[in-house]
């Protein structure tokens, strides 16, 4: 089979490998699509995993399981989640499945960037069949807003907050689309591109404000007649930008880290202002099963589409073009297609 691995952040190549063949507790998925992640296009986070098979978005069709295998069938056409928790466990037990070591141990071998993967009985815990009205490029949705789901519940967002959503690629734009659905107030999207701001009032914000130097947390002020956002998320992963967050945070607010910054980054924070105006910092990483049910189910209702957020499709032989291609502005979701 063909995958495309990673060596260094520029040094993507296609090689051939020997199709996996699943054990006892695996099946063998044959892969239909996978999405380019925002984490991938992050050199910092992907040097440090390198050298890697890329991709953790992936949608297949089982093509064969493992002799212990009784919940799923060949032919059945799943999201597989590359990361699955116990359920016994404390951190379980608590639903931070993140922090659960099954959930960090699991992983697809190779990964998704292949033609064929497999998944073990861990991984099955969260893996999902996809109904026939959900096609494969909507399914590639599922992690990601899987990811969005969780940010927004760790926020808080009642029905009616305000909501500033900073940096809006795909991840900004997911949280548009899911903040409107879980009944938000004013919704404003910032970004450094008038064109990304534009977008984000097609699918759902209110207010489009494009970022030049230091005024966002004025432009939020103005936009919200001096009342400020009451849960911001920070998309980009820079001290800078959860200072803004902060800035632009009403009293009483939460700020949601939402990326990670690099291993060595730092944020100056006065706790004075911190504690007099009740402003809660929450990070959010990744996701859970709970997330991704949730993340589907709002695929088939039709508030996740990838006819409004995919914006680039290509085969797995033209993967450079592909991770070219989602680092630039004009795109949002990027999607590598296999032949089937």
């Amino acid at each position: 089979m063909q995958l495309a691995r990673l060596y260094d952040f520029h040094d993507i190549r296609l090689e051939r490998s020997e199709r996996p063949r699943p054990g006892p507790h695996e099946i063998l998925v044959r892969t239909r699509a996978c999405g380019i992640c925002s984490g991938d296009i992050m050199p910092w986070y992907l040097k440090r995993k390198a050298p890697i098979v890329l991709g953790h978005e992936p949608v297949g069709t089982v093509e064969e399981v493992g002799s212990a295998i009784v919940n799923f069938q060949p032919g059945d056409r799943v999201f597989v989640h590359h990361h699955a928790p116990c359920f016994s466990c404390h951190a379980c037990r608590r639903r931070n499945y993140v922090h659960c070591e099954t959930w960090r141990a699991t992983r697809i071998t190779p990964g998704g960037m292949a033609e064929y993967f497999t998944a073990g009985v861990a991984n099955l815990r969260d893996t999902l069949r996809l109904p026939p009205s959900v096609s494969d490029a909507d399914g590639v949705l599922v992690e990601p807003a899987a990811c969005v789901v969780k940010s927004l519940r760790r926020s808080g967002l009642r029905p009616d907050d305000s909501i500033l959503i900073i940096g809006l690629g795909i991840m900004g734009m997911l949280h548009v689309r899911i903040a409107r659905a879980m009944g938000a107030g004013t919704i404003i999207g910032a970004d450094l591109v008038e064109q990304r701001t534009r977008r984000a009032i097609e699918l759902g914000a209110d207010v489009g404000l494009v970022v030049s130097g230091d005024n966002l947390a004025e432009q939020v002020r103005e936009a919200t007649r001096g009342a400020m956002a009451d849960v911001v998320i920070v998309g980009p992963g820079t001290p800078a930008a959860i200072a803004t967050g902060i800035a632009a945070a009403a009293s009483g607010g939460t700020v949601v880290e939402f990326t990670s910054t690099a291993p060595e980054a730092e944020l100056t924070l006065r706790p004075y202002d911190l504690y007099f105006r009740e402003i809660n910092l929450v990070p959010s990483y990744s996701c859970g099963p709970d997330d991704t049910r949730q993340a589907l189910a709002m695929v088939e209702r039709g508030v996740l589409r990838a006819a409004d957020l995919v914006t680039h499709r290509f085969p797995l032989e033209r993967i450079h073009e592909a991770f070219a291609t989602a680092q630039k502005p004009e795109a949002l979701k990027v999607v590598v297609t296999f032949g089937l």
